[in-house]
């Protein structure tokens, strides 16, 4: 089982594979709700690349996202942006799988709502569990149950003894 406290954004991050990296980097630098962590990110870039933001600013997309992908030392705020912002435009028909079969109102993988009641009980992870199983890649499932549990421990706890190592 995999410890709560091993479970940090920049760690996810860096055990993506490269192909999926690239492909969050860009959904990140198109996604509008991003702006202010893009702002961080392209302070980073330009740091490690010894250029000015504005240069960085400038760049395509796609040089952007190569840039970020490759970045190593990702800050875990920024990896927790990159990972939904990955999940949100690559994963939306799994994470709809799995909020439908848990019983959580959403809006296309989205949810809608405040979850109430605290933790998720067991036996509705366990159904949302089952209900990926068969569909989608084991890499990709674990990969958004730790991003679920990265972003709230206490609301997904239950999703810990299903990341196994």
């Amino acid at each position: 089982m995999v410890d709560q406290a091993e479970i940090h954004p920049a760690r996810l991050w860096k055990q993506m594979p490269d192909a999926e990296k690239l492909r969050a980097a860009e959904a990140f630098w198109r996604d509008p709700e991003g702006a202010q962590q893009q702002v961080e990110a392209m302070a980073l870039l330009a740091q490690r690349l010894k250029a000015r933001p504005r240069y960085i600013q400038g760049l395509a997309i796609e040089r952007k996202a190569h840039h970020l992908a490759h970045y190593v030392g990702m800050p875990d705020l920024l990896a927790a942006r990159l990972l939904v912002s990955y999940h949100l435009t690559h994963q939306r028909p799994m994470m709809a799988t799995f909020l439908d079969a848990v019983g959580i109102p959403h809006e296309n993988g989205l949810i809608t709502s405040e979850l109430e009641g605290g933790a998720v009980s067991p036996e509705k992870i366990a159904a949302g569990v089952k209900a990926l199983e068969a569909s989608y890649s084991a890499d990709d499932v674990k990969r958004y149950f730790a991003t679920l549990l990265a972003q709230d421990p206490d609301t997904w706890a239950g999703l810990e003894a299903h990341l196994k190592s």
